[in-house]
C-alpha cells in the first residue's frame, strides 16, 4: 500500500510539472503571435528609409543671400537650441500666406524667382525651358525626405511631384514670433535658401505646418541636418520653440552631438 501511494504521488508531481511546461509554452506562443500581428510583421514589411544626410544650402555662383534680422549663429546646433526662447503657440486664426509677401518672387534680385533658384540648386542634370536661363524644365534628385531618386519634369500635373518645402513652415513661424517681424523680414524668411528644400510632393503635403514635435523626415539620416536647419532659421529670425518641439529637437541631436548649425556659404 505504501509503495502504491508513493508511486501515485510521483505520478501527480510529474503531471503538475508537465502542465507547468505546457502553460509556459502556451504563454510564449501567445506572446509571439501578439508581437507578430502588432509589430513584428510591420518591422519586416517596412525597410528602413535611407537617403542623403544633408540637403543643399547655397550656391554663390549664381545665388545671392537674403538678409535675416540676425546672423545664423555658427557652432554647435544643440547649444544654439538652448538659447532659443521657449513659449506656447500664438493663435493661427489670423494667419495668411500673403503676410510673407508674394510667393516665389525674386527676393535675392539675381534675375530668377525663388522656386526656380531652389530647383536649380537641388536638382542634377538641370534642363531649362527654351530661351530661359532661369525656368527649370527638368532634372533629377536624390530626394532628401523619403530617400528616393526623383525625376522632375515641368508640367501642369507633373510639377507637383517635387515641391519646395519651407523647413520652418510659414504657418509655424507665424505662431512663434513671425507676427512681430516686418513684412520685408517675413518675405526674406519665406525666400531664404536656408529655409527651403526641394522635396517629395507627398512628403511636403504630409508635413504641412508641422514642427519637429509632430513631423520628421522618414529618411532618418537627414534628421540631424533637418533639425539643425530649423534651429538655424529660428535663431536667424528670432522665432521661438514650444517645449515639445525643443524636446523633439534635443532627442534628434542626442544622436549627433557634433552637429553644427546650417549657414549659407
Amino acid at each position: 500500500m505504501s509503495v502504491s501511494w508513493a508511486g501515485y504521488r510521483r505520478a501527480r508531481r510529474r503531471s503538475r510539472q508537465a502542465w507547468v511546461v505546457l502553460g509556459a509554452l502556451a504563454v510564449s506562443v501567445v506572446g509571439a503571435t501578439v508581437w507578430f500581428f502588432t509589430a513584428g510583421q510591420f518591422i519586416a514589411a517596412e525597410p528602413a528609409v535611407s537617403g542623403p544626410s544633408e540637403a543643399p544650402v547655397f550656391d554663390a555662383a549664381w545665388m545671392k543671400p537674403v538678409t535675416p534680422p540676425h546672423q545664423v549663429p555658427p557652432g554647435n546646433a544643440a547649444a544654439v537650441l538652448e538659447n532659443l526662447a521657449v513659449k506656447g503657440r500664438a493663435s493661427a486664426s489670423d494667419y495668411d500666406r500673403s503676410a510673407f509677401g508674394q510667393a516665389w518672387q525674386d527676393a535675392d534680385h539675381n534675375g530668377c524667382d525663388t522656386r526656380n533658384d531652389i530647383l536649380r540648386r537641388d536638382l542634377h542634370d538641370v534642363e531649362f525651358t527654351k530661351g530661359s536661363k532661369c525656368k527649370v524644365a527638368a532634372g533629377t534628385m536624390h530626394e532628401p525626405y523619403v530617400g528616393l531618386v526623383v525625376r522632375f519634369v515641368r508640367g501642369a500635373d507633373s510639377s507637383k511631384a517635387v515641391q519646395i518645402d519651407h523647413v520652418v513652415a510659414l504657418g509655424d513661424a507665424w505662431q512663434k514670433g513671425a507676427q512681430q517681424l516686418t513684412l520685408q523680414q517675413r518675405q526674406n524668411l519665406a525666400n531664404d535658401p536656408v529655409n527651403l528644400i526641394a522635396a517629395d510632393g507627398d512628403a511636403n503635403q504630409e508635413k504641412s505646418a508641422s514642427d519637429a514635435a509632430t513631423w520628421l523626415p522618414k529618411n532618418k539620416t537627414l534628421r540631424c541636418h533637418y533639425v539643425a536647419r530649423q534651429i538655424s532659421v529660428k535663431a536667424a529670425y528670432g522665432l521661438w520653440v514650444t517645449q515639445p518641439e525643443k524636446d523633439a529637437m534635443a532627442r534628434v541631436l542626442d544622436s549627433c552631438p557634433q552637429q553644427q548649425t546650417v549657414v549659407p556659404q
